[in-house]
């Protein structure tokens, strides 16, 4: 039997990266699935910590996403979206190495090495690809999970698992500005969907 297929749209924000000091950061997913009924059903969740880096929030956000899938022993074909190269280029291409020499790189330790290993580990639990796009440029559902990261670092707080999406309402007050006009997130899940359920393998770069 087929696994079923979840498409995610993830970011990160970290409010003040870099800078010395607290710098308060948030995690977000747009999860998409398809329900019994042959319906779309689109759940968001966010997390949120005082003091941490855009990095860690990528790293945060993606395990957890990944883990909230798996919470009925449901294993998906999941394509996780985002405009994180550090965290797209650590699963396609770093991981791999770093287990082979037991969590080890020549460059020297290796950073957030916690989080890396949770997400390899939450990773496998289903069959997932990773491909990056660039930010902030007018991808619906990337602005949507960036806006919903800020929010998250904004106002620190975390949804308790997945929660409804906010995602038809935040649309029609984009498009109420003149923006996304005669966008249809269905078709883009359903495209998607297809290629994931088709068994293509995504390049590293979704979109630019």
């Amino acid at each position: 039997m087929r696994a079923p297929v979840a498409i995610l749209h993830l970011d990160e924000s970290c409010l003040g990266n870099g800078r010395e000091g607290e710098n308060p950061g948030g995690g977000a997913a747009l999860i998409e699935v398809r329900d019994r009924s042959e319906a779309i059903e689109r759940r968001d969740f966010f997390l949120h910590e005082p003091a941490t880096t855009n990095n860690r929030m990528a790293l945060r956000g993606a395990a957890a996403a990944l883990e909230l899938l798996a919470r009925k022993g449901a294993r998906f074909a999941a394509l996780m979206v985002s405009d994180s190269q550090y965290l797209v280029k650590g699963m396609r291409e770093w991981v791999a190495g770093w287990k082979a020499r037991g969590w080890t790189r020549k460059g020297g330790p290796i950073e957030n090495l916690e989080l890396w290993k949770a997400l390899d580990a939450a990773s496998r639990r289903h069959d997932v690809q990773w491909a990056w796009l660039r930010g902030h440029r007018r991808h619906p559902k990337n602005e949507y999970a960036d806006w919903l990261a800020v929010r998250a670092a904004r106002e620190q707080r975390s949804t308790a698992g997945a929660v409804d999406s906010e995602l038809a309402d935040w649309l029609a007050a984009a498009q109420e500005k003149g923006l996304y006009a005669g966008y249809d997130p269905d078709a883009g899940f359903a495209e998607l969907e297809e290629r994931v359920a088709a068994g293509e393998r995504f390049p590293l770069v979704l979109m630019e």
